[in-house]
C-alpha cells in the first residue's frame, strides 16, 4: 500500500496544494522485500523485492519473480525484464550463474550451501532488474490448474504481458522508468513475442502505459532456417571440421544444413559425419571442457555423482545431434529445429537416452531447494512449487510464433531498439545465424564492421543497421555471455541501456 503523508500543518497542505513533493512515496508491497539470503553475511547495496503475481485469477496461474532495484538511481535508470530460455528454464540461472547481484561460491562439501559475495558485473550496477520464472510451471511459478503446463508460445507471451501490467501496478513508483525486455537462449522467442505484445497494448491504450523504450537477445533461437544453416559453416570457420568435409557437405546439401523433408540420403550421411566430429564438444563454449562428454573421463563416471536433473537424462546413444533435436537445458536445439510443433523436454530426452548437458547447476539447486533459502524468497508452499530445478520437464511445450523475423523488423521500423548480441564461440545458437538473419532485413549499414573495447581490450566486434538494431559479438564467449564475460557483458549492456557508442 502507498505510504501517505497526513496532513495536518499548514505549510505542509500549502507544498502538497502546490503540486510539489515534501518527500518520495513508496508502493512497493513491504511484504515481498527481501531483507537478507542465507550465505550472504552483508548489507544489501540496494532493497530487494520477491513474490508472486497472479496472472489468472481463475485458474489460479501465479508468475514467480525476484526484483534487484539499481544500485545506482533507482528514479530514473532502466527497469529491466530478463527471461531464460529453455523453454522450461529459470532465469534465477540469470540470477545465479550471470549477472545478479551476488556472485554464488561453491563449498567444499557437497549439498552444503554456497556462500555468497557481491558481484561488481551485476548488471543491477546500471539498471533494476527483473528476473521472472516463466511459464506457469517453471522454477516456482505455478498453476493451481495444471492444464496450464500445456502452453506455448503465444500463451507464454500473453502471460507475461499481463504479468507485467500487474507487476507495475504494484510498483508504480518505476512505471516511467525506461523500460527493456532482456533474455538469452530460447528467449529469442520469448523476447520478441513478449515485446509485441507490449507494443500491442500500448497502441490499444492498456493500462498501465509501460514506457517500453526497446530490447535485448543473447545467442537467441530466431528462425530455424537460418538457425539451423549457421551450424556447418561456423563449425569450419572455427577449424571444428575439414575443408574437405566441409566442401562435401556443401556439395551434397546444397547450402541446406538442417534436416528437411527433401534431405537427400547422401545430404544426411555428410551431416552425421558433422555430428560425430562435433558431438565430444561443449555444446556451449567450444572452448570450455564438458562437464559430462562422451569425449572425457567423467562420461564413465559413477552417475550419482552427476547434480540431480543431469541424473534423469542417461548417457549418449551415439544418435546424430541433428537426429536428437536436442533441448539441452539453456537452450534447444543444436540445429534450431524451431518449427510449429511440440518442443521436446528433458523427460522426453531422457527416454531416448540422450546425452546430458555440459554445465553444472549443483550451486543453484542446492540454494533454490533449501528451506531457508526459499523462505525469504517468499516461495509458495512446496506443494504447490514441487523442488526447484534449473530447466522443467513439468510443462508442455508448443512452438507456434513461427519465425521471428518479420516481429524483429516490425518492432524497429517503429524505432524500438534492439540489440543482438552473441558470445562467438557457443555452438549451440551460433553466432553465424544471428549475423545472417539481422542482414537479412536489409538495413542500412550504419556503423560498419568494427571492434568494440571493454577495459581497453578489444572484447567483440559489432555492425550497427539503421532503425536502431545492432548486431554485437563477445570474443570468446559461450552461450550464456555474462557467466563467461562479466566486465564486457555489463559494458555492452550499459552502454546499450545509456544509447550510447558500444
Amino acid at each position: 500500500m502507498a505510504r501517505t503523508i497526513p496532513i495536518f500543518h499548514p505549510v505542509v497542505a500549502l507544498v502538497v496544494f502546490l503540486g510539489l513533493s515534501v518527500m518520495p512515496t513508496r508502493s512497493a508491497p513491504r511484504s515481498a522485500l527481501v531483507g537478507s539470503l542465507p550465505g550472504f553475511n552483508g548489507t544489501f547495496p540496494s532493497e530487494h523485492y520477491s513474490g508472486y503475481v497472479t496472472v489468472d485469477e481463475v485458474a489460479g496461474r501465479n508468475l514467480f519473480y525476484y526484483f534487484v532495484v539499481s544500485e545506482r538511481k533507482p528514479s530514473k535508470d532502466p527497469v529491466v525484464l530478463w527471461l531464460n530460455g529453455g523453454p522450461g528454464c529459470s532465469s534465477f540461472d540469470g540470477f545465479v550463474y550471470e549477472h545478479g547481484p551476488f556472485n554464488f561460491h561453491k563449498p567444499k562439501k557437497a549439498r552444503q550451501l554456497p556462500t555468497l559475495s557481491l558481484n561488481k558485473y551485476s548488471w543491477s550496477k546500471v539498471s533494476s532488474i527483473l528476473y521472472l520464472d516463466s511459464p506457469a510451471g517453471v522454477g516456482f511459478s505455478y498453476s493451481k490448474n495444471k492444464s496450464d503446463y500445456t502452453t506455448s508460445d503465444i500463451k507464454t507471451a500473453s502471460d507475461t504481458h499481463k504479468f507485467l501490467l500487474n507487476w507495475f501496478k504494484l510498483y508504480p513508483e518505476y512505471l516511467s522508468n525506461p523500460f527493456f525486455i532482456a533474455g538469452e537462449s530460447y528467449a529469442g522467442i520469448y523476447v520478441p513475442t513478449l515485446a509485441r505484445e507490449v507494443v500491442k497494448g500500448i497502441r490499444k491504450g492498456i493500462k498501465p502505459t509501460l514506457n517500453f523504450k526497446g530490447y535485448l537477445v543473447g545467442n537467441g533461437v530466431t528462425d530455424y532456417k537460418f538457425d539451423g544453416n549457421a551450424l556447418v559453416p561456423f563449425a569450419h570457420g572455427m577449424a571444428l571440421i575439414s575443408d574437405q568435409l566441409f566442401e562435401e557437405v556443401r556439395r551434397e546439401c546444397r547450402g541446406v544444413y538442417y534436416w528437411t523433408d527433401n534431405t537427400t540420403e547422401s545430404c544426411s550421411t555428410k551431416l552425421v559425419e558433422v555430428d560425430q566430429v562435433l558431438n565430444v564438444l561443449n555444446i556451449y563454449d567450444i572452448l570450455e571442457p564438458c562437464y559430462h562428454s562422451p569425449g572425457s573421463s567423467s562420461a564413465n563416471s559413477d552417475k550419482n555423482q552427476l547434480p540431480t536433473s543431469f541424473q534423469k537424462l542417461g548417457g549418449n546413444t551415439g544418435r546424430p545431434l541433428s537426429v536428437r533435436k536436442r533441448m539441452f537445458g539453456r537452450a534447444w536445439p543444436l540445429r534450431a529445429q524451431v518449427k510449429p510443433g511440440r518442443v521436446p523436454l528433458w523427460p522426453e530426452l531422457s527416454k531416448n537416452g540422450l546425452e546430458v548437458p555440459c554445465f553444472d547447476d549443483e550451486v543453484a539447486t542446492v540454494w533454490l531447494n533449501n528451506k531457508n533459502v526459499r523462505r525469504a524468497l517468499h516461495v509458495a508452499k512446496e506443494s504447490l512449487v514441487g523442488p526447484w530445478e534449473l530447466c522443467t520437464g513439468k510443462i508442455s511445450y508448443y512452438s507456434d510464433a513461427g519465425s521471428m523475423i518479420s516481429i524483429h523488423k516490425n518492432l524497429t521500423i517503429q524505432g524500438y531498439r534492439a540489440l543482438i548480441y552473441s558470445g562467438d564461440h557457443d555452438m549451440c545458437v551460433p553466432y553465424t545465424g544471428s549475423q545472417a538473419w539481422t542482414r537479412s532485413l536489409r538495413y542500412k549499414v550504419t556503423d560498419k564492421w568494427r571492434p568494440w573495447a571493454s577495459n581497453s581490450q578489444v572484447a567483440g566486434y559489432l555492425q550497427g543497421y539503421d532503425h536502431n538494431l545492432t548486431f554485437l559479438t563477445i570474443k570468446g564467449s559461450g552461450h550464456t555471455v555474462p557467466e563467461y564475460k562479466p566486465r564486457e557483458s555489463l559494458d555492452f549492456y550499459s552502454r546499450f541501456l545509456a544509447g550510447t557508442r558500444i
